[in-house]
C-alpha cells in the first residue's frame, strides 16, 4: 500500500481484486457513461494474470482506478483504463496512478488510447510525457476518434 497526502484527504493506493467489481463499475459508469467497460472487461482486468490493477482509496471508497497491461513480448505496456471521480479530480490522484502503474509495469514504451475530444486527459498525459504516435478511427463509436499516445520511460525494471 502507497499511502498519498492531498490538500483535504488522505489518499491510499492499493492493489484492486475482484471484491472491487461493484465499485469499479460504479466509477466506469461516472468517468466515462457511455464509454464505459461492459461488465465483462471489468472483471477481465480485475482478474486476468499480469495486469497491474490500482485503485486509490479514501475514506473507504474507490475514488480512483488505473490497470496497465505489461506485454514483455512486444516491450510496451499499455495503460487500458484510468478514472477519478469527479469530486476528487484535479488533485493529482490520477497523476499519481499513473506514475505508479508505469513503474509496476516496468517497460519502457507505455501506450494507451485517449478521446481526441477529452482534453483534460490529453493535458494530464502530455504533462506526463507522452505524445500522438497513430489514430484510431472511430474507436469510440459514432466517429469518436482515439488518439494513440506513447511514452518512452528513461528509467524501468
Amino acid at each position: 500500500m502507497v499511502l498519498y497526502s492531498m490538500e483535504k484527504t488522505a489518499l491510499s493506493i492499493q492493489t484492486a481484486n475482484w471484491h472491487d467489481l461493484g465499485h469499479l463499475r460504479q466509477l466506469e459508469q461516472e468517468c466515462f457513461g457511455e464509454d464505459s467497460w461492459p461488465l465483462i472487461d471489468l472483471i477481465g482486468v480485475l482478474t486476468m494474470p499480469g495486469v497491474v490493477r490500482l485503485k486509490a482509496v479514501s475514506e473507504l471508497q474507490m475514488v480512483g482506478f488505473i490497470a496497465g497491461d505489461p506485454r514483455s513480448g512486444e516491450g510496451v505496456g499499455w495503460i487500458t483504463t484510468l478514472g477519478v471521480r469527479k469530486p476528487f479530480r484535479r488533485q493529482g490522484i490520477a497523476q499519481f496512478l499513473l506514475s505508479i502503474c508505469e513503474e509496476q509495469m516496468g517497460m519502457r514504451r507505455v501506450k494507451l488510447c485517449v478521446r481526441r475530444d477529452n482534453d483534460p486527459a490529453l493535458k494530464l498525459y502530455e504533462l506526463n510525457g507522452y505524445r500522438k504516435v497513430d489514430i484510431w478511427s472511430n474507436y469510440y463509436g459514432q466517429g469518436r476518434d482515439a488518439l494513440v499516445l506513447e511514452k518512452e520511460r528513461l528509467t524501468f525494471k
